[in-house]
């Protein structure tokens, strides 16, 4: 059975997370995921990939481990995920004890969506060169799993570097939470299978079942099980008919975009959303 969540990007003008999150959990949901800018260069010269001009959501998102971090402290039940955190930006060793601090504190309900990001401008702002983002994206994975799961851990790659050191909390689940990747170019399938558990399309931008079958390839070079990878899809159709055909193909979750609007909109948008999701069930 698919589960079904809710994305959104949590703005100072949108409806807060405390309330979001209240209002999820009591709606059914099994999940909510926030998304993640740092900042937005007013110099900007990369295109957005959306097509046209960029939406102030981007620079006036909260952090998204802060805002999980509220709405851990108001639920019990739903999954909290990052959609995506661009580790790109963040150093990993403080990363790491961010996300397993969140981690214990919720009791297990991480999934912590990564990515390398579009914007140049923004991560060159935090010393990360554009053609190398996704050797560093690795290597802090890699480097953050290691901290999760050993009591002396140690990393010696390219970017990353550090000898044996001591890091707690632990995360609650074991090992850390699920890394699940948000991308979509021909590279991203081995990527998953490399240092990923899960695979996280944009909806809205097609190619999802060509992904799957190019997913499966991957796992069958790599010798992963591709049934033992979670695939997500964020910012799904609202549609039941489109709905059902993800989940004929094989994907496990999808998550609803709401627009960064105030709580007088969100929220009949949340019972239209969970009265589709309680029809798909």
């Amino acid at each position: 059975m698919s589960r079904y969540g809710v994305t959104i990007f949590p703005t100072d003008y949108s409806i807060q997370p405390i309330e979001l999150a209240r209002a999820v959990e009591e709606r059914g949901f099994d999940s909510l995921f926030v998304t993640e800018h740092t900042h937005i260069p007013a110099n900007r010269r990369t295109p957005w990939p959306g097509g046209t001009d960029l939406p102030k959501d981007y620079w006036h998102t909260h952090d998204p481990l802060v805002a999980l971090a509220a709405m851990a402290a108001v639920t019990e039940r739903i999954k909290l995920g990052t959609g995506v955190c661009l580790v790109v930006e963040r150093d990993p060793i403080q990363l790491a004890k961010e996300v397993a601090s969140l981690d214990m504190i919720s009791k297990g309900r991480v999934i912590l969506g990564v990515g390398a990001g579009w914007n140049a401008e923004e991560m060159e702002n935090h010393g990360v060169e554009f053609a190398t983002r996704w050797k560093l994206v690795r290597e802090k994975v890699l480097a953050m799993q290691t901290i999760w799961s050993e009591d002396e851990p140690e990393y010696h790659g390219e970017f990353v570097d550090f000898d044996k050191l001591w890091s707690w909390p632990k995360p609650a689940q074991p090992g850390g939470p699920p890394i699940w990747l948000g991308a979509q170019s021909k590279w991203a399938f081995d990527r998953v299978v490399d240092y990923c558990d899960g695979w996280m399309p944009i909806g809205l931008s097609g190619g999802l079942e060509e992904g799957l079958e190019s997913l499966r390839k991957a796992c069958e070079r790599g010798g992963r099980d591709f049934e033992s990878i979670d695939r997500a899809i964020f910012a799904a159709a609202p549609n039941e008919d489109a709905c059902r055909k993800n989940v004929e193909m094989g994907f496990t979750d999808q998550m609803f975009a709401l627009p960064s609007e105030p709580a007088e909109k969100i929220l009949p948008r949340l019972d239209q959303l969970a009265d589709l999701a309680n029809k798909l069930r």
